[in-house]
């Protein structure tokens, strides 16, 4: 699947190339070209602590069998198979031979030059991220009229489930501050469809949903029930391409950062606040009469500290 908002190995890797291959390998750390072999690649959490043992042991993994690496990682020696054909490798002992390439052709790193190249590079991958939404955001058109919709719509209905909720949450948290009647659901199965009828029975016409990778099959349950019900769907999600992307009447892409165990969401949750704001200039004169109605409320609680 091609991704709209590239990593530093999209970046770097001609269109066709084998995987694993990268110009100028010779001359980039075994850290680095590694990371380009993950980056990009929609893993499980297991598949990356596979990843993960790749940089930080490979000098040794190029000795190791799939079912030695799978006992030092501690998951299934299947696992390790799948591991490798998710990096487009044919099986484990072409991804051995590939690394072993790596390891004989580059200078040794030390314990420091891992962490650091690792960690760079994740923190590179999420620049160019904010770079593809930065230009998204070059051509505002899209997220105002996403805005105004949104702010139209009482309930607004808001979805994210998993990993995406915190997303949905820190979303929901914010707009509740400017409108009126923000509903959050970030539970799936029968909960969510409960929850989508009830928003639709109070007038609900848009449902804001954030589908980020792994794309859970209740999140796809929900979306597939709210336009059952008859609502419109704005869509953030990582890539344009989705191959659920039919469900959505607005999609708007952020691209997640995948360098590291677990996914991180700068872009979304800086969409999700471009969102806010867009919504806040579609009806201003609601916005500054809830915004000082919360604040009014603030002082008299003493809510916060300075």
């Amino acid at each position: 699947m091609v991704r709209e908002v590239t990593g530093l190995a999209e970046a770097e890797t001609g269109a066709g190339q084998a995987a694993g291959e990268w110009p100028g390998q010779l001359q980039r750390s075994p850290t680095e070209q590694l990371l380009a072999m993950l980056d990009g690649r929609r893993l499980s959490p297991a598949q990356r602590r596979i990843g993960q043992f790749l940089i930080d042991h490979h000098a040794e993994v190029v000795f190791m069998s799939s079912v030695d690496l799978a006992d030092r990682v501690g998951v299934s020696q299947p696992s390790v198979t799948r591991f490798a054909a998710a990096l487009g490798f044919t099986g484990y002992p072409d991804l051995r031979e590939k690394l072993k390439a790596i390891v004989l052709g580059a200078a040794k790193e030390t314990p420091e030059q891992v962490r650091r190249n690792e960690f760079q590079a994740a923190i590179a991958a999420e620049q160019a991220n904010l770079e593809a939404l930065g230009r998204l955001a070059a051509a505002p058109y899209r997220l105002v009229e996403t805005g105004r919709v949104l702010a139209e719509s009482t309930p607004l209905a808001v979805l994210g489930l998993r990993l995406s909720a915190p997303v949905a949450q820190y979303f929901a948290y914010s707009a509740r501050r400017i409108h009126p009647d923000v509903r959050l659901i970030t539970a799936g199965g029968s909960t969510a469809e409960d929850a989508l009828l009830q928003a639709q029975q109070a007038g609900a016409g848009w449902l804001l949903a954030f589908l980020l990778p792994r794309y859970a099959q209740e999140s796809l349950t929900a979306l597939a029930r709210a336009r059952e019900l008859g609502f419109k769907v704005a869509l953030i999600t990582d890539n344009p391409l989705v191959p659920f992307a039919g469900l959505a009447d607005i999609l708007l892409p952020a691209g997640v950062g995948s360098r590291l165990v677990f996914d991180s969401h700068a872009a979304p949750l800086i969409l999700a606040s471009l969102l806010v704001q867009a919504m806040a200039d579609a009806e201003p004169e609601r916005t500054q009469a809830r915004l000082e109605a919360h604040e009014a409320q603030s002082e008299l609680r003493d809510f916060y500290r300075d």
